[in-house]
């Protein structure tokens, strides 16, 4: 609809965003119908007032803080998890700013993305036999050093073509990264308090994003005090990206499953 208006009936490319806005709203509620005709939940729970459910709710949240402090295992892999899903999640946020700064078009932008969504769904599945041959842990280092390749390659892209290449390289890796975390951590958490401890992972997960963009603008002013011209001062920032997948690669490298599923089940038996 945005790149091609007039194939639907469109006037313009504004208005192939508007529609295509509108197809994600009949997307939702579309898929929204099984949770809402077939999913019977338990009935019978008491009802409490909006702010007893908040305050319950951050005192869930410190409780679990306050455990998770003190095992060891899941405090490495989340601290692990929050460096390397950021430089993944940055990339992801970042690419087309990017793009657009060192000149490619925005039609050749949105290309891109599809290519990495495509990309992504039947990869996250592959990864994730991988996953089950190799172990979840090592097949993320894999994913995350492949994230290294793809910061250092997208520093020295030209043409659209190696842009393609690039949106392509993200989509292997990018879902099953994503898939394999929850599933590790699914294991080292304990059994019977999954749910606060998905919680917390979640709300870890909205706080990526944070560190990658700052790392970015702040290496790019650097490159261009230094007096290095806008392009290459882009390309130097997306290169400092790789230090948030090194060091989440290092803290990853710690973590010991084996462990974490001992802690798991003295925490769930005590």
């Amino acid at each position: 609809m945005t790149l091609s208006p007039a194939a639907f009936g469109l006037s313009g490319s504004s208005e192939g965003v508007k529609f295509s806005f509108l197809s994600v709203g009949l997307w939702w509620a579309l898929f929204s119908l099984p949770l809402v005709f077939l999913v019977r939940e338990r009935t019978g729970a008491v009802k409490k007032a909006p702010a007893t459910v908040i305050r319950e709710g951050l005192a869930q949240l410190r409780s679990t803080f306050r455990e998770i402090r003190h095992l060891k295992t899941i405090f490495l892999f989340l601290a692990a998890y929050w460096l390397y899903i950021d430089g993944v999640d940055t990339i992801i946020v970042m690419a087309l700013d990017y793009g657009l700064s060192i000149g490619f078009k925005a039609e050749d932008l949105i290309v891109a993305l599809l290519l990495t969504q495509f990309i992504g769904f039947p990869s996250a599945l592959v990864f994730g036999r991988l996953g089950e041959r190799i172990g979840s842990k090592r097949a993320i280092l894999i994913g995350i050093a492949a994230y290294l390749v793809i910061t250092a390659y997208g520093a020295f892209i030209d043409d659209k073509r190696e842009f393609f290449v690039l949106a392509c390289l993200i989509g292997l890796f990018q879902g099953g990264v994503q898939a394999l975390s929850r599933s590790l951590y699914s294991r080292i958490i304990p059994a019977d308090k999954s749910a606060e401890f998905f919680g917390f992972y979640n709300m870890l997960s909205r706080f990526a994003t944070v560190a990658g963009p700052l790392l970015i603008a702040a290496t790019g002013l650097a490159a261009r005090s230094a007096g290095l011209e806008g392009s290459i001062a882009s390309r130097v920032g997306i290169v400092s990206v790789a230090v948030l997948f090194l060091a989440g690669g290092l803290v990853l490298h710690r973590v010991d499953e084996n462990r974490g599923r001992e802690e798991a089940s003295y925490l769930s038996g005590r």
